[in-house]
């Protein structure tokens, strides 16, 4: 038996349905329809997932399957791996970074946990993914600073000029809230526009 046959007849032996298979084994639905189709064949880890949430072991899911690594490539059918769901979970982590707009300080902790949880094993989608917490964290030390210049500035026009030129926080503010705005989205761009499978 085929391994989508084989976790859907184990689904179904659970009685789970797809979406509740999905939660237990932290993938998408989208993923677990297109496995249960044989429209793409899982990468390791998402099997391992999937026969750990059907409380199965992952050798008893891929056994029948040994015999298409023997098979010459003419024999078998040669899959590509599926990069739709790592594009899509790159997608929800670069927008979790709008999450500054509510939590200015902290929010580069919610991309961060949404990667670690995602348990994404494409080496060239964490790096991408790790690049754009980085530039959070740059943004917070750049918000950081830019602040404590305006403060300083306004300090030092207070006590020599009497406070004729000073500059209002919210200037700098925003100012950088419409910055990341800017790069959130151009990183959202480049996502949609590069096709991983060819790295």
């Amino acid at each position: 038996m085929e391994v989508y046959k084989k976790i859907v007849h184990a689904r179904k032996q659970k009685g789970l349905t797809q979406e509740q298979l999905a939660d237990l084994s932290n993938v998408t639905v989208r993923t677990i329809q297109r496995i249960e189709s044989g429209e793409s064949m899982p990468r390791a880890y998402t099997l391992k997932a999937i026969a750990t949430a059907l409380n199965i072991s992952f050798e008893e899911l891929t056994a029948d399957n040994n015999l298409a690594e023997h098979l010459p490539a003419s024999e078998s059918t040669v899959q590509t791996p599926d990069y739709t769901d790592s594009k899509h979970t790159l997608k929800i982590i670069c927008l979790s970074c709008f999450s500054y707009l509510v939590v200015p300080f902290i929010h580069f902790l919610i991309p961060t946990r949404l990667l670690k949880k995602s348990n994404e094993q494409n080496p060239t989608i964490v790096a991408f993914a790790k690049k754009m917490i980085r530039t959070q964290l740059y943004w917070k030390v750049a918000l950081w600073l830019l602040l404590l210049g305006t403060l300083a500035y306004n300090l030092i026009m207070a006590a020599w000029f009497q406070k004729n030129y000073l500059i209002s926080y919210l200037v700098p503010f925003f100012a950088m809230y419409f910055l990341n705005a800017i790069i959130i989205s151009i990183t959202l761009l480049r996502i949609q526009k590069t096709d991983f499978s060819l790295k």
